[in-house]
């Protein structure tokens, strides 16, 4: 999701890489679950999202649209993103002690918080949202730690590619007409999120052969259109 702001009016003003030291660390989010309310649909779900969710909760992607999650449009193409509750738009997750229950595998944009994503030349570093988490006191905490991931650069890869896959496919939706935009949503919804992966071989090398496929494809629907 695009955001048109001044990186340095929302940062302290440096960028982060993988092993450096942030001040973004929470005691544990003690007694605070503000980042999971009113967040509305700002918590987009990627692919590698979707996958752990479904694989964790034993469940289809339908039946996490049913209740769960719901699907709106993020810069020209429809994605999924996390379901909101009630007037103070507290995450469906939130148990009743206000605590995350699918802490283990929480999607990517809830690891980051309060940290944000740069990209620039073909990949991206982390900065610091100043404003965004409530908690005082703040710690440091060595920056991949705190994004707690596995198979972290495997994962930064697929985030990059995901990123300037979908911003291909943005090239095109500004020169296609509304059909043609369906087809496209219809095709990352289709091949990303609601056919199953096969668990017997790596999930980020079944990515990286949809999304060669995926740009292979955009191509030819934007020489179409």
């Amino acid at each position: 999701m695009k955001r048109n702001v001044n990186i340095n009016e929302i940062s302290d003003g440096k960028l982060y890489g993988l092993n450096d030291m942030v001040k973004a660390g929470c005691d544990g989010c003690r007694d605070c679950s503000a980042c999971c309310q009113g967040m509305g649909k700002t918590v987009v779900l990627d692919p590698i999202d979707i996958y752990r969710l479904t694989s964790n909760l034993a469940c289809t992607f339908e039946q996490l649209l049913s209740d769960k999650v719901e699907l709106n449009v993020v810069d020209g193409i429809v994605l999924p993103n996390l379901k909101m509750d009630g007037s103070s738009e507290k995450c469906r997750f939130l148990n009743e002690e206000g605590r995350c229950s699918i802490h283990s595998f929480r999607p990517g944009i809830c690891r980051l918080f309060p940290l944000g994503r740069i990209y620039e030349d073909g990949s991206f570093k982390y900065f610091l949202q100043v404003n965004e988490c409530s908690k005082k006191n703040k710690t440091k905490v060595k920056v991949k730690n705190w994004i707690d991931t596995p198979d972290i650069k495997e994962y930064e890869k697929f985030v990059t590619d995901w990123h300037y896959m979908l911003k291909s496919l943005e090239s095109v939706l500004e020169v296609s007409d509304e059909a043609v935009a369906r087809q496209i949503s219809m095709y990352v919804l289709s091949e990303f999120y609601m056919e199953p992966y096969n668990d017997s071989l790596p999930i980020y090398a079944q990515l990286d052969e949809k999304i060669k496929k995926a740009l292979h494809t955009i191509c030819f629907v934007g020489q179409k259109s």
